[in-house]
């Protein structure tokens, strides 16, 4: 597998005590899937969500509180 640049930033970012939400775009078939899937194996478990699916998207239009939020998440990729 390729080792990318992005990973030392990902790398970075996963130190950094002020971090915000990952976000990760770019041009189709860029690979985006691919260095989340090899950042992710830094971590004992993870949830991958893609958002254009419905099932995955359900849960962030019916939330009332993060807790509630995560909750379902953690349910729905059980």
């Amino acid at each position: 597998m390729l080792n990318r640049n992005i990973l030392i930033e990902l790398e970075a970012w996963k130190v950094d005590s002020a971090r915000k939400p990952l976000i990760l775009r770019g041009a189709r078939q860029v690979g985006k899937t691919t260095v989340v899937e090899m950042f992710a194996k830094n971590y004992k478990q993870y949830i991958r969500l893609n958002l254009e699916q419905e099932e995955d998207a359900a849960p962030f239009k019916a939330y009332k509180n993060i807790h509630q939020l995560a909750e379902q998440l953690f349910f729905l990729k059980e």
